[in-house]
């Protein structure tokens, strides 16, 4: 006889999640939050990508990293707390699409970020998403006795940097980034003071799941944002782009390839995993930056973008570099040994080099794919030799 599905209740005590929970796996609540977010994604590399084409590089590339910061830090939050204390009753679904809200006034703002520097939208969807936010963490302050410390003090962090936030918007506009800086180290410094009464019970498997997804998704609106540039110009009778939608999506192809050549997971102590996961917001950032880049490229030969040759490969370059190093950094060192050590950042440098010679976007997509095929040399060695993940962190 089947059994009657439990009947989810308005409201259920927030209680933590095990650590060594099994078959933990994102909810569908997570994997809407994750593409709602992507909207916000897609409006900052969008801007990006203009901005860059436009020859406005200095505070494109400002006004970008602050606007990722935004859209990376309330995702994260969101991710490491449902991994503890995701309870699923009603009440946590309704502070979830508050959040969910916010990012989506996030995405509404990015447009004045860039072309203005107003940060005044884009700052009210923030302080949406981490208010509500602090909703969840009061939550777990009295449903979870044994970790009511770290919850506290989440919740006091949070509220007191948002105020920080919203004060910012009455300093001078030349106060502007320095203000931002010192605003980003606060939150940054929430979790790491936060957590040192006792680590809240996140789920190590369920986070390196989530970050996958989440790169993914990133890694899918970069293919988007290559597929509309290469499409405008077919429509626009050219139809010479097919060898450099190739190229680009060669690139794309290898950074999925690389960052999930073999299996990751999340250190389970700090302060190694809150390396981890800040050090993602590179990755995410340049995933992204990759997507513009190549849609810069699509402009420069279509003869749109008011820049060089050499800054059009720079575009699609420097977030590749970057890639490379951050994910050399978090998961070669700690996984992987021999060769391909020695090759991320060797290859990195080298994509740095590709814009001063002819063609940078096709000499950047020629050094990933000889990395990838050295990492499958590498792996099919340590299959004949019965090495493990294991046996190499």
């Amino acid at each position: 006889m089947t059994q009657p599905r439990p009947v989810r209740p308005f409201y259920r005590p927030m209680r933590p999640h095990r650590r060594d929970e099994p078959h933990r796996a994102a909810t569908p609540l997570e994997l809407f939050f994750d593409l709602c977010f992507v909207v916000a994604v897609a409006q900052a590399a969008g801007n990006l990508h203009h901005a860059v084409s436009e020859d406005q590089i200095g505070h494109a590339l400002a006004r970008y990293l602050m606007t990722f910061f935004a859209i990376w830090w309330s995702w994260m939050n969101f991710t490491w707390f449902a991994s503890a204390y995701d309870t699923d009753d009603d009440l946590y679904r309704i502070t979830t699409l508050v959040q969910i809200t916010g990012a989506l006034i996030i995405a509404a703002g990015v447009p004045p970020a860039f072309t203005d520097g107003d940060f005044s939208v884009i700052t009210y969807g923030y302080v949406v998403m981490r208010l509500a936010a602090v909703v969840h963490w009061i939550r777990a302050a009295i449903g979870d006795p044994a970790h009511r410390a770290a919850a506290r003090r989440y919740a006091i962090g949070v509220t007191v940097v948002q105020l920080g936030w919203l004060l910012r918007l009455l300093l001078p506009a030349e106060w502007g980034i320095a203000a931002f800086v010192l605003l980003a180290l606060a939150d940054l410094a929430v979790p790491a003071v936060a957590e040192r009464p006792g680590m809240t019970p996140w789920h190590p498997a369920h986070i390196t799941e989530r970050y996958g997804l989440f790169t993914l998704i990133v890694l899918g609106e970069a293919v988007g944002a290559v597929s509309l540039a290469i499409q405008d110009g077919l429509d626009a009778g050219e139809h010479d782009l097919w060898s450099l939608a190739a190229a680009g999506a060669v690139i794309v192809f290898a950074l999925w390839w690389l960052y999930f050549d073999r299996p990751n997971k999340a250190p389970d102590r700090q302060p190694y995993s809150l390396i981890w996961g800040y050090g993602h917001y590179l990755i995410f950032a340049a995933i992204a930056a990759a997507g513009a880049g190549l849609s810069v490229s699509v402009d420069y030969e279509r003869h749109l973008a008011h820049i060089s040759e050499r800054t059009a490969g720079y575009a699609v370059a420097v977030p590749v570099a970057v890639f490379l190093l951050t994910v050399w950094v978090l998961h070669v060192r700690r996984q992987q040994h021999g060769a391909v050590v020695v090759a991320f950042p060797v290859v990195a440098l080298l994509t740095l080099l590709a814009p001063l010679g002819p063609a940078p976007a096709y000499a950047v997509a020629a050094l990933l794919v000889a990395l990838v095929a050295l990492t499958v040399v590498m792996r099919s060695r340590d299959v004949a030799s019965g090495a493990t993940v294991a046996d190499q962190a």
